[in-house]
């Protein structure tokens, strides 16, 4: 079974919309629906906005359906010239990029207790949606997602995020659903189509281009869910 979350209505809707034999119902607040997608059985959750969120949501999925991978799918904010708008960010490793007890002397992104600043995704997950973003002609590259409590449109922000940790796009859940894999062995993939720039602009870019990325996340997990 394949675990899929996001963190808004149009993020989903379309999978949603091409369930078959769907039941649904509502564990910790969320409600998860499972049925099958393209010929393979799939959970399927709206998570909300932001880390804690998430980070919850995945835990219940993980705990309540056991699926053999979660994708985090939705769309982001980029961090490079080599993505702009509908473009693919395939997040091959994720951090939380506002964690920070730097003034105790660990480094930047550190999470205490496990002591990690990255979390590595599932190879073959990251390989396949390459692959699919190559067929389509899809503009994609793999690298660091990183995750924060914070919509970020600030230049100044968005440097410090890719000085850090070399992030390539930004988002707000991505790095909760890796912690939370991570801590049952469950393996994952992040998957973000481009939807602002991530600076002083993104406030008037992202309403106009979500539901461009939205649909491009939704092509790419279509393909990838029929192959994996």
């Amino acid at each position: 079974m394949i675990g899929i979350l996001g963190a808004m209505d149009i993020e989903l809707e379309a999978l949603l919309r091409d369930m078959q034999g769907e039941t649904s119902e509502a564990v910790s607040g969320f409600v998860f629906h499972r049925g099958r997608l393209y010929g393979r059985e799939a959970v399927v959750a709206k998570c909300g906005i932001g880390k804690v969120a998430a980070g919850i949501c995945a835990q219940t999925m993980i705990l309540r359906y056991a699926p053999s991978l979660l994708v985090h799918t939705g769309v982001a904010g980029t961090l490079t010239d080599a993505l702009s708008v509908t473009d693919v960010a395939i997040g091959e490793r994720a951090v939380q990029h506002d964690m920070d007890t730097s003034s105790l002397g660990d480094p930047i992104g550190l999470i205490s207790g496990i002591n990690k600043i990255y979390f590595e995704a599932d190879g073959r997950a990251a390989a396949l949606f390459e692959s699919i973003a190559r067929e389509d002609g899809i503009r994609a590259l793999r690298g660091t997602v990183a995750s924060g409590d914070q919509f970020i449109s600030d230049g100044e922000a968005k440097k410090r995020i890719v000085k850090n940790f070399g992030a390539i796009a930004c988002e707000m859940e991505g790095g909760a659903v890796a912690h939370a894999a991570y801590l049952n062995e469950t393996p994952f993939i992040i998957l973000r189509a481009i939807s602002d720039s991530a600076d002083g602009a993104s406030h008037m870019d992202y309403p106009t281009f979500l539901p461009l990325a939205a649909a491009q996340s939704y092509r790419m997990m279509k393909k990838f869910i029929e192959r994996y």
